[in-house]
């Protein structure tokens, strides 16, 4: 009875172990197969990340062979790529510029000078042109004293959060095609850059459609054509541009630190550069400076009839 007692004995302990190894083999196994699943999922992750990098790599790269591309063309090539624009505004002309006078948009006063201004609504030096010569432009242009040429550009949006250059843009674009009327026009431009509605360079403010469309409003603008500006269509006309202007070597700055490169606000008179570091030399202000260059004495701004004595040919007057 004894001796059966120690065989189960001995049969209870020996199936405990057998049970115990069976365990400790169906662990050893479970693990393996995990550590060859976590490897095949490593391995799949790595190919992953690498395909990832490689995406990456070819958008860079895409990115920058197309701004080499753009580099590295000539000004006649980007002038060959604005013309093949598919949607172009109507109103502008084949270099860009979008003609303003008393008569309207589009309509050129005979004999009075033409002004053209080369502007980014992000850009804060063309919002403090436009707050310091705003006023007497627009004198000038109800006055029938100079043609006002507009070129809006949109690299701005480089220091923008919501692509504030590009809608900008786009609006004065549609706004010019629907609304003639050249108080309008121009009471939109003042609004826009006024101080308290502009955003500041890399900022991170974000204005919306309907906040510039209130800008238009305010200017006289129907909100019918107003709500009917907000497009994107001139997007890649003002891509052409960004990529033409610069280009242009009478556009370049003749003095000063950026002597050699554009730089907004960019004015021409009569088409030729107008160089504004020759204000600090004469200690002239912008608005005053410009009275002078086109001519004109600061009584007969404004004065319909007095056309400034560079005509429509003539060069601006030196300041020094």
């Amino acid at each position: 009875m004894a001796n059966a007692d120690k065989t189960d004995k001995r049969k209870t302990r020996a199936a405990r172990r057998a049970a115990e190894e069976a365990a400790a083999r169906a662990r050893a196994e479970q693990a393996a197969k995990e550590r060859k699943q976590q490897t095949i999922i490593g391995a799949i992750v790595v190919v992953v990340v690498i395909a990832l990098i490689a995406i990456a790599g070819i958008a860079l790269y895409r990115s920058h062979a197309a701004s080499t591309a753009q580099a590295n063309m000539t000004v006649d090539e980007a002038y060959a790529k604005l013309q093949d624009v598919k949607d172009k505004p109507s109103t502008a002309d084949e270099k860009g510029g979008v003609l303003v006078s008393k008569d309207g948009v589009g309509e050129k006063i005979a004999d009075a000078p033409t002004v053209a201004v080369y502007m980014d609504f992000m850009c804060s030096g063309c919002g403090n042109f436009e707050r310091t010569a705003g006023e007497t432009l627009t004198k000038l242009v109800e006055a029938g004293q100079i043609n006002l040429e507009l070129h809006p550009m949109s690299f701005g949006d480089q220091w923008s959060s919501d692509e504030y250059s590009t809608r900008a843009a786009n609006m004065l674009l549609a706004l010019t095609e629907q609304d003639k009327d050249a108080s309008h026009i121009l009471g939109f431009l003042q609004n826009m850059y006024a101080e308290d509605f502009q955003p500041a360079e890399n900022s991170g403010k974000k204005t919306s459609d309907d906040q510039m469309k209130e800008q238009a409003v305010k200017a006289g603008v129907s909100q019918k054509v107003a709500d009917a500006s907000v497009t994107g269509k001139y997007t890649d006309w003002l891509d052409a541009i960004n990529t033409y202007l610069p280009k242009r070597t009478d556009l370049l700055n003749v003095s000063g630190q950026l002597k050699g490169q554009m730089t907004t606000p960019t004015v021409t008179i009569n088409g030729n550069f107008w160089d504004m570091n020759q204000l600090t030399t004469a200690d002239l202000t912008v608005d005053a400076g410009l009275v002078q260059a086109l001519g004109l004495e600061d009584s007969q701004v404004g004065q319909a009839g007095q056309l400034p004595s560079i005509g429509a040919d003539g060069k601006p007057v030196s300041l020094v």
